[in-house]
């Protein structure tokens, strides 16, 4: 494990007083929630940040900056939650917007599903919410506001880089790029790459998601309320162990789903959740990561082939990560002639800028048997996924 860095050090110092906290979460979560502004009616929602604040604070190895990341994330979503609802209750024609044909890029992560985003969000045709946006969901806001969300989001994302400085090298971000709609979806596996939280393990393969993307699309409707309608294009591969729910909530939606060897994607992502757990908490246990998150991947992967075997074939794209991941010049017209879209020659020449702008300044070095994994053990339970992977490479 490489050396914290100092200003990660300082930032749990500065914040141990405030960790005292963790042993009422259920009074924390009162205060987010006064703070949001939450309406009467929406226990449900709330109900599940709950669970999920209590958990968090039951970490022992919780670091001081990890148990304000957790308090950040619930404020986020109930404040985004209380917003949304109070637009449509100002403005009952936000729940008519239609949003037609969306494209989902889903798959395991790390198989070029960021590029194969950033290659579809080229057009003017397409419309990708922007991280600022994602981050405060909200109407058409003016200059002045525009400047200040992007601010907040620049802020945000420089302490981060700032806490974990590897985190820009694997996985590069920007406050006006396009980024995952996970931003949005209420409940995701995105905590458990912070912390440990066995129960929400659990509770996210057992639960119904449907209200989740219902939540999902009216903060797309609220971003797309009053401004031009195009075609929505959105991406997280944690929306790859939910594509019944996904589909029952955007029945016309088009899924691209990317694909890679699973081996290479697993260290990868463990390699990426790393970062997340050595910001969260005082010590990681590597082999723990690993197992935890083949049996989330694996386990999302078949709930996810499960899902697309009901689905109408033609709402499945697979993608090969050669497609865009080796020759992005080739495959870019490739990908839009699939998702029934025009690739022009304005957006050809703008594709070195989105190819290049996902690469670090270092290459990303990850290796299984740090989180304790043999290629043998990811062959293990990827059997029918590298059956279908097997299928697509052959088309």
């Amino acid at each position: 494990m490489s050396a914290t860095p100092l200003p990660l050090t300082l930032a749990n110092l500065l914040l141990r007083p405030a960790l005292g906290s963790r042993r009422d979460p259920d009074r924390v979560l009162d205060r987010i929630l006064t703070g949001a502004g939450q309406a009467e009616g929406d226990e449900g929602f709330v109900d599940g940040f709950r669970l999920l604040l209590r958990e968090w604070a039951r970490d022992e190895g919780l670091s001081p900056v990890g148990w304000q990341s957790a308090q950040a994330h619930v404020r986020r979503h109930l404040t985004n939650r209380a917003r949304i609802r109070r637009l449509i209750t100002e403005h009952p024609a936000i729940e008519e917007e239609p949003v037609e044909r969306p494209v989902f890029v889903v798959g395991l992560p790390r198989t070029a599903t960021t590029l194969t985003h950033g290659v579809l969000s080229l057009s003017g045709d397409h419309r990708c919410p922007r991280l600022w946006e994602l981050l405060a969901p909200g109407l058409e806001p003016s200059p002045e506001q525009r400047r200040k969300a992007v601010t907040s989001a620049r802020r945000m994302l420089a302490g981060t880089h700032l806490l974990a400085p590897r985190f820009r090298e694997i996985h590069p971000m920007t406050a006006e790029g396009p980024e995952e709609c996970t931003f949005l979806l209420p409940h995701a596996l995105v905590p458990l790459s912070q912390a440990h939280l066995p129960e929400y393990h659990s509770w996210n393969f057992e639960r119904d998601f449907v209200p989740d993307y219902r939540h999902l699309k009216q903060a797309l409707q609220v971003l797309q309320y009053g401004r031009p309608r195009r075609r929505w294009i959105l991406k997280s591969p944690f929306h790859t162990g939910n594509l019944d729910a996904l589909h029952s909530v955007f029945p016309d939606a088009t899924l691209v789903w990317t694909h890679r060897d699973p081996a290479t994607a697993v260290a990868s992502f463990c390699s990426l959740v790393e970062v997340g757990m050595v910001l969260s908490r005082r010590t990681v246990d590597l082999h723990r990561l690993g197992a935890t998150w083949l049996d989330l991947l694996s386990r999302s992967v078949r709930r996810g082939l499960a899902a697309r075997a009901a689905l109408p074939r033609e709402a499945v794209v697979d993608v090969p990560y050669s497609w865009l991941g080796s020759d992005p010049a080739s495959g870019a017209p490739r990908l839009y002639d699939a998702v029934g879209a025009r690739w022009t020659d304005a957006d050809a020449a703008r594709l070195p800028e989105v190819a290049t702008g996902l690469k670090g300044h270092r290459p990303h070095r990850y290796d299984l048997a740090r989180y304790g994994l043999t290629r043998e053990d990811v062959a293990a339970v990827f059997t029918e996924y590298d059956a279908l992977r097997a299928e697509v490479d052959r088309a």
